[in-house]
């Protein structure tokens, strides 16, 4: 926590207050939850960001689309447009938002990508399409009350869980911690390779003073595969210039520095809109390292903005290679996942 953060307590006293009353509100029924028309499953957190999100959805697409029809909404924070969109393949980032978009990229030929900020009404529409999906994953729906999934995951890091973090402005929490009476499923992601089961047992104690005791709470671990580079024809090397615009880049940070030679950082806010002054800064640093060959390095969401705003010549000029990142979970823990979903989500007793 920020040393003066103590200081922000009667701001978050009033956020605290605020986000309560709408709860209650929503509990009993003076606000309306809808249940969704399509079976879905809800990911989300309490923070504010930079607890996977996205890998967990694209897990879920692997896991799920062999069998299902499988579709995803999302508000499509950040974008330029407004209302309810499909992506297709003239779609850009600036009109659904950098993760969706990060989605289409990978699986728009197998799902369907949509985004909406009022989910009741898009979640209407999406069920009224003759090619409606079996089953739909509202992406970051954890507050977005006004719609009741089958299936409620709630995301928290390792590193910050949300039992340990405070209500903005204090911290991050974005509700209280009691918040966690609502998931169906808690998911403790980017957990280190080895994590005990002594470990593991005081995690889910602490989280258990803010949730249902029913409430499973699982174990997830980030893994990053080789890099990709973004446009053809570049060789890549292990001297590095990364390149981010994340909640929280320390964990991807710690892992390039242990695995290549980090030469520079450019780190910018969480879904940075990189702009003309952002490649001047990279052409310069790229140059003050020519003398090593550097490669620039970035993450799957980034990459979406800088290939869609880079300038003219910028992607021929300089080497950029992204890192993809996928989520695992131990042989236990997937098929209690799987498992949940069977039963809430697809409405069957068995795998």
């Amino acid at each position: 926590m920020r040393w003066y953060a103590f200081l922000l307590y009667p701001f978050a006293l009033i956020y605290d207050l605020v986000t309560r009353l709408r709860n209650w509100f929503f509990d009993l029924g003076w606000l309306k939850s809808e249940p969704s028309p399509i079976p879905s499953i809800v990911v989300g957190n309490l923070s504010m960001g930079g607890t996977g999100k996205t890998p967990m959805v694209e897990f879920l697409i692997r896991k799920l689309l062999a069998a299902q029809t499988v579709a995803t909404l999302s508000r499509g924070y950040g974008r330029k447009t407004k209302g309810f969109l499909e992506a297709n393949p003239g779609t850009s980032p600036a009109e659904i938002g950098d993760e969706p978009f990060q989605i289409y990229k990978k699986f728009g030929d197998k799902i369907s990508v949509f985004v909406g900020e009022d989910r009741v009404a898009a979640l209407a529409k999406i069920a009224a399409k003759s090619t409606a999906p079996e089953l739909i994953i509202l992406d970051d729906a954890f507050q977005h009350r006004y719609v009741t999934g089958d299936l409620k995951i709630l995301l928290t890091t390792y590193q910050r869980p949300f039992y340990t973090d405070f209500l903005v402005p204090m911290g991050r929490l974005r509700e209280s911690r009691t918040g966690a009476k609502r998931a169906d499923l808690i998911v403790v992601t980017k957990c280190p390779e080895e994590l005990t089961s002594a470990e593991k047992t005081s995690i889910i104690r602490q989280v258990e003073a803010y949730s249902s005791s029913s409430t499973p709470v699982l174990f997830s671990r980030i893994s990053y595969e080789k890099p990709i580079a973004l446009t053809d024809s570049k060789a890549f090397s292990p001297k590095i210039i990364l390149l981010t615009g994340l909640a929280n880049d320390q964990p991807l940070v710690n892992y390039v520095r242990g695995k290549y030679e980090l030469l520079e950082v450019l780190s910018y806010p969480d879904h940075h809109d990189y702009a003309a002054v952002d490649f001047d800064k990279v052409r310069a640093v790229v140059k003050q390292h020519a003398a090593k060959n550097p490669v620039v390095l970035t993450t799957e969401k980034d990459a979406v903005k800088v290939k869609s705003n880079a300038p003219t010549g910028f992607l021929e000029e300089i080497p950029i290679f992204v890192l993809p990142i996928v989520i695992s979970f131990s042989p236990e823990d997937e098929l209690a996942l799987a498992e949940l979903i069977q039963q809430k989500v697809l409405k069957q007793d068995n795998i």
